[in-house]
């Protein structure tokens, strides 16, 4: 237990500094798993939703450490989300094609997104401390349904609700694009990095502003082969 604990915790480093910043173990293996995820899916290779699992999983501990709560029920989301995108992008549908096709939303799926993006941003920038709060009840009664004699922790506000808000719904929407095999993902995807790289630099996670920085560029070339693809599938935006 006593090494569970000091491996999930952001405080134990790793022997090793990368541009001045010694990042810890949890951190790194997150970061590593995130971008090998986020290249192969630019790549349509299915095993990105493997290595995709696991980068969630250790993120959603990192988020709680940090006080980044919206960002950690996105990862409970992304858990769901990678199990049903190894599941649709590996069926066979009733024409018996093994794959979706990349394609374009429609200028009414647009307008449909957008909308439901701005409201769903607005609720969760003025709620995420209570939704967080009622998460993390449910879970701490659960654990003592079993025995657990955990307490409910006294928990911080969210350090940035709004920015926060925006990150979270948005990588909801360009992750279920992403497996609707949707090319606007990876534009979407390049926004929410480039916020990404700003708020964790200022909350100290370098590691992970690092990561994304390094995601931007393989959003943007997602998003060129994407369109090329869709190209290719004879699908042009309207």
């Amino acid at each position: 237990m006593d090494f569970l604990s000091s491996f999930f915790s952001i405080n134990n480093k790793i022997p090793l500094e990368i541009v001045g910043y010694q990042p810890s173990y949890i951190e790194a293996i997150g970061t590593i798993a995130g971008l090998l995820c986020i290249w192969l899916a630019s790549q349509e290779k299915i095993i990105n939703y493997l290595f995709g699992l696991i980068n969630v999983s250790l993120f959603a501990v990192i988020f709680f450490q940090i006080q980044l709560y919206a960002s950690l029920i996105l990862q409970i989301f992304f858990f769901a989300a990678n199990i049903y995108g190894w599941y649709a992008w590996s069926r066979v549908n009733e024409q018996k094609q093994a794959e979706l096709k990349i394609r374009w939303l429609s200028p009414k799926q647009m307008a449909i997104v957008a909308a439901i993006s701005i409201f769903a941003i607005l609720v969760m920038t003025f709620n995420i401390d209570q939704i967080f709060g009622y998460m993390a009840k449910v879970v701490v009664l659960a654990l003592q349904g079993m025995g657990s004699t955990i307490i409910m922790p006294d928990l911080p506000p969210d350090a940035f609700p709004f920015w926060d808000s925006v990150m979270t719904i948005l990588s909801i929407v360009a992750m279920i694009l992403m497996t609707r095999k949707h090319v606007e993902n990876w534009l979407i995807w390049v926004i929410i990095n480039v916020i990404s790289v700003a708020i964790y630099y200022h909350q100290g996670v370098l590691a992970m502003s690092l990561q994304y920085i390094i995601l931007t560029g393989i959003a943007l070339n997602g998003a060129r082969l994407w369109i090329k693809a869709a190209k290719h599938n004879g699908q042009q935006p309207e």
